[in-house]
């Protein structure tokens, strides 16, 4: 590269590390083309390739702080975040895999033992969870599934702890409030 290119490189670095939005959309225009090739490829699956492109600017955008073009440049610091959403990618479809599988077990093994499971109150956690904001259900999903402690919740998703925990006590509220009424009512 040369000087003039280093230069813009470098600028375009610290707009994007002090959250210059226009650095943002830049950064954006520059590199989602890499990102989604490289999710594509992964995933196999252009929505989920086109979600973890997402997934992987907002969590750079919101660990921009982080970023030390000392280390790494930009494009590379940004592979890095594309591998954890896409593994995180992989690691939720293991998850329903085996969920899915283990319920079909369940719906077809006549001698299943210990307690019945009521995959009606299964199925009405699930709706009440899909009814939540998109941050809190990611923060309950990484809690009750996931079994993540709220800083390790916290960690991966960049968000302050203080939020996670607000996220946990109101949404147990409001699915709490909802189940009440949906039993209530039956």
């Amino acid at each position: 590269m040369d000087l003039e290119a280093v230069t813009a490189e470098s600028t375009l670095d610290a707009r994007f590390r002090a959250g210059d939005e226009r650095a943002l959309a830049e950064v954006y225009e520059r590199w989602s083309p890499v990102v989604y090739t490289f999710a594509l490829r992964s995933l196999g699956d252009r929505s989920d390739a086109e979600d973890a492109t997402q997934k992987t600017f907002v969590s750079a955008w919101m660990s921009r702080s982080s970023f030390d073009p000392a280390k790494a440049q930009l494009s590379t610091w940004l592979v890095s975040i594309a591998k954890r959403r896409i593994a995180d990618t992989h690691e939720a479809r293991a998850r329903i895999r085996a969920l899915h599988e283990q319920l079909q077990r369940v719906a077809t093994d006549d001698r299943v033992h210990g307690p019945e499971i009521d995959l009606s109150e299964t199925i009405l956690v699930a709706g009440e969870l899909e009814r939540l904001e998109p941050d809190a259900r990611r923060v309950m999903r990484l809690a009750f599934f996931d079994d993540l402690t709220h800083q390790e919740i916290s960690d991966r998703l960049g968000m302050p702890l203080g939020t996670v925990k607000s996220h946990i006590r109101r949404s147990l509220l409001r699915m709490k409030t909802r189940l009440e009424v949906s039993h209530v009512a039956s």
